[in-house]
């Protein structure tokens, strides 16, 4: 297994719980695993980065997993072994990646990897959400917070308006004249009378969200000062948080797992790879129909893909896929707003089967109570991937 995110971590679990016969590897170049899902409620002040951080340690300990903290450099379908950085080779029977997303070179003129460290992505937690957070901190009252939106398709759709939602929260605090601009590649977003409503209940005249129709696209980025450059206007920011458009992991495309997308093309039944047979790819990379890029989603299908893996390796049943998303989303502290799909993995592609998406209009306790919900759900969560 390659990538020790969300995806990775639960497929090399539900290998290893499936059979002992097999030798399950997990390759990961990071020691501890800090979670993009709830890192918006760090930026907020509502939690710790700590308790986002997870180890490794239960998965070699408990489930006998080889964890590996390397990073692989070429994957050889035709001799069956993966590269590590150093020179080293592992052999295998089936190799997966969740090889997670990469930014699209060249997607905003100016944004490059020195860029990100003055207005960060904060797209991958860690460092990024670590940097964010300090210039929210450091911005004066009165101050402009520039988010720019990606286009779809994107990890995580409600998360740009939910990290808007919730820094609003804290600007209400201690920068109750602060205002954030929101400039999207998008001319709609998912949950978007939600977010509205929330906004205008929680920040009124606090956030502005101005579509691509309006601005014409981000075109550039110009860092000395601080300026986001739309089709038709400039935008100055005090603190600006870059959001590009998206891609399939490096590792996937390196390995040709990607079509013209640059996402990776699975068979809906077993993840495996379209172009690449013996090699399945699940998360936010693959091109998995009508499935959000999310956490849960990754989950989902790391356990479809670890069945489909140990039905060929060892000839154990093969059950019908069953794949699901949740999602929690915070717009204050007490107010959360959720999502639960589930899907249809048919021979061609993944629909969408049956939805429940909260509503304007949902009452107050209701979603206080999903605030709740929602920490508990964490907890479980977590545990289901490293526990």
């Amino acid at each position: 297994m390659i990538g020790g995110g969300v995806g990775g971590a639960t497929a090399a679990k539900y290998l290893a719980l499936g059979s002992e016969m097999l030798d399950v590897t997990l390759v990961e170049p990071k020691g501890r695993y800090t979670t993009c899902f709830f890192s918006n409620l760090y930026l907020a002040g509502l939690r710790s980065l700590e308790s986002l951080t997870h180890s490794y340690d239960t998965l070699a300990k408990k489930y006998g997993i080889n964890v590996i903290h390397n990073t692989v450099t070429a994957i050889d379908p035709v001799a069956k072994n993966v590269s590590l950085e150093g020179g080293a080779k592992l052999a295998y029977d089936r190799v997966a990646l969740a090889p997670g997303i990469a930014f699209k070179d060249g997607a905003i003129d100016g944004y490059d990897d020195a860029t990100m460290q003055i207005m960060p992505h904060a797209w991958t937690a860690g460092p990024q959400t670590m940097l964010l957070r300090q210039q929210l901190e450091s911005m004066d009252d009165g101050g402009v917070f520039v988010i720019v939106a990606p286009p779809d398709p994107f990890r995580c759709p409600p998360g740009p308006y939910e990290r808007a939602s919730l820094i609003a929260y804290y600007f209400k605090q201690y920068k109750p004249r602060a205002k954030i601009l929101i400039l999207d590649a998008k001319d709609s977003f998912f949950l978007q009378d939600v977010f509205e409503d929330g906004w205008n209940r929680h920040y009124p005249g606090m956030i502005e969200w101005l579509p691509a129709q309006f601005t014409g696209g981000i075109k550039a980025v110009d860092v000395k000062d601080r300026l986001i450059k739309t089709g038709g206007d400039s935008f100055k920011a005090d603190v600006a948080n870059i959001i590009p458009a998206q891609e399939a992991g490096r590792l996937a495309r390196q390995a040709q797992l990607t079509d013209q997308s640059g996402w990776c093309p699975i068979d809906p039944m077993t993840f495996e790879s379209k172009l690449q047979p013996g090699i399945h790819v699940i998360g936010d990379a693959a091109k998995a129909g009508s499935m959000a890029k999310s956490a849960f989603a990754s989950n989902s299908q790391a356990k479809v893909c670890a069945f489909a893996i140990l039905g060929a390796l060892t000839g154990s049943e093969r059950f019908a896929p069953h794949l699901f998303n949740t999602c929690f989303t915070l717009l204050a502290s007490d107010d959360a707003v959720t999502s639960a799909i589930s899907y249809s993995a048919e021979p061609e592609t993944i629909k969408i089967n049956d939805t429940f998406i909260s509503k304007v209009g949902d009452n107050a306790e209701t979603r206080r109570e999903a605030v709740r919900e929602a920490d508990g759900w964490y907890a479980a969560f977590t545990h289901d991937i490293f526990g």
